[in-house]
């Protein structure tokens, strides 16, 4: 996407503009625009040109993540019992091996025995896939999931 960037000191205030919007026609039979329309509705959407965006954007990055070279970023959330004979130290173990890859981490108590941890990654697919499924196929991890992301390098 082409965008300039201005600065204007006088006014204390940033503009950014970015290349012209392209109209394009869609033809979808009646039934599924309304589903369409309903689940625009449900999430929030004002229009449907930013769920198409949105759509799109998705699609780009379960592409990049096909290509395995490519700087990207993902989340990891496990939940799990801190009481677990080192399960607490296991994870924490994994995830210093691989320090470089692991941005952030947001722990959070549950309650008395479980905690919830978020786990950002960032690096090439192929370095952070492995990672993610480490620590969700650690033995005590209750739930697992990674939600794969993106630099914003390429859309």
């Amino acid at each position: 996407m082409n965008s300039a960037f201005f600065w204007s000191s006088s006014r204390d205030c940033v503009i950014i503009l970015y290349s012209m919007l392209k109209r394009f026609g869609v033809s979808l039979e009646q039934d599924l625009l309304a589903q369409f329309d309903g689940l625009l509705l449900s999430q929030g959407y004002s229009n449907r040109s930013e769920a198409i965006r949105d759509l799109i954007r998705d699609a780009l990055v379960k592409k990049e993540w096909l290509k395995e070279d490519v700087e990207t970023a993902g989340v990891v959330i496990i939940v799990y019992n801190h009481h677990l004979h080192e399960l607490s130290k296991k994870v924490t173990d994994i995830q210093h091996k691989d320090f470089g890859k692991v941005v952030s981490t947001l722990h959070v108590h549950l309650d008395e025995h479980n905690c919830l941890e978020v786990i950002l990654l960032k690096g090439k697919a192929k370095e952070i896939k492995p990672l993610a499924n480490t620590l969700i196929s650690t033995r005590g991890v209750k739930f697992g999931q990674f939600v794969p992301a993106t630099s914003g390098k390429n859309i």
